[in-house]
């Protein structure tokens, strides 16, 4: 159990939600795990439910407070809201700000500005806890040049100059992601990305993260009443959430590309869990996806201090933690979308 933007997280599996006057009680096997009081909630986030009392629902709608299920693995179920007009206003915001590309621009660059920091950051850490095993002045290299780029973002409110800024700062972290592979390196290695197919173990794996992560920031988003398929860098496709594409992309290194490192690292994976295909794609093996999976898992369990929050929350909130900021930029309640800085 988390209270977060005054959102309560309720993480423990297999628990049982119920009314007890104007709190809501959290119960598992019948035993009291918690109690809160609903007067100051905006909504309830379950994961893995055993279910909700009619009397809470009940109430919740009465209060306008949402009550939002989701699986274990975090993927969007249900939401039990009252009136929507609290939704309605959100979204037609966010659509508004959408049909507005300087607008859109703005809170574009700041998810740009985290994902170019994060790598910045990843490049900086490789190099003061690896200074004998790597080449330090092709990453101090790389480094620099992101900075540069990220001096540039900061000024433009243009989204394809924000769209190339973003793909040269891409080149310049990719130039030295094989270089952060320490072992197995006969049987992994980055050479370039490679999606449709992935073409080697490290892009099968990148590619899987990459859709796990989507998951995550499509149901946060969803969590907190936005259009995941609205989006302000990626426009309009069909089919596509290009919101959670835009809100994953400052995740993408610091939290997707991290854990794939350390699974070829720490030798978690081998090249026993992968397959190629006739068509040269490589695939994970059932055994192999298992193990992705249950090691993704245990990492979203860790736990962190969200750095603009100043919060502990585990890396699996991470997502909802900026779903929720995105929305009280977009509501107006917050000067500007604090993008997620990991350091």
């Amino acid at each position: 159990m988390r209270k977060l933007l005054n959102t309560l997280f309720v993480t423990q599996p297999d628990t049982y939600l119920s009314l007890d006057g104007d709190n809501i009680v959290l119960k598992k096997n019948k035993e009291v795990l918690g109690r809160v009081p609903l007067h100051n909630l905006e909504s309830v986030i379950t994961f893995g439910y055993t279910g909700a009392s009619p009397a809470l629902m009940g109430y919740c709608a009465e209060k306008n407070i949402s009550i939002v299920f989701l699986n274990q693995n975090g993927k969007f179920r249900a939401r039990v809201i009252g009136n929507s007009r609290g939704n309605v206003t959100l979204r037609k915001e966010q659509y508004r700000i959408s049909d507005d590309e300087e607008k859109s621009a703005r809170i574009a660059s700041n998810f740009i500005i985290g994902k170019l920091y994060n790598s910045k950051w990843i490049i900086e850490r490789t190099t003061r806890d690896y200074p004998l095993r790597v080449n330090v002045d092709k990453f101090k290299k790389s480094s620099k040049q992101i900075t540069e780029l990220l001096k540039e973002v900061r000024q433009c409110l243009d989204l394809d100059l924000l769209r190339g800024l973003e793909g040269q700062a891409a080149l310049s972290y990719n130039s030295v992601v094989n270089d952060m592979i320490l072992q197995q390196k006969e049987n992994f290695y980055f050479t370039f990305r490679s999606r449709r197919p992935p073409l080697d173990n490290v892009n099968a794996m990148l590619s899987f993260a990459y859709t796990l992560l989507a998951n995550d920031t499509t149901s946060a988003l969803e969590t907190v009443g936005l259009d995941a398929y609205i989006g302000f860098l990626h426009r309009d496709r069909p089919g596509r959430a290009s919101l959670a594409l835009d809100l994953m992309e400052e995740l993408r290194g610091v939290y997707a590309d991290r854990f794939v490192l350390s699974l070829v690292n720490k030798k978690v994976m081998n090249k026993n869990d992968f397959v190629q295909k006739e068509n040269g794609a490589i695939l994970m093996t059932e055994d192999g996806r298992k193990k992705f999976l249950q090691a993704w898992q245990k990492k979203k369990q860790e736990k962190i201090t969200h750095p603009f929050l100043g919060d502990k929350i585990t890396w699996g909130l991470v997502p909802y933690a900026q779903a929720l900021l995105l929305a009280r930029y977009i509501r107006g309640d917050i000067d500007e979308y604090p993008p997620f800085l990991w350091k």
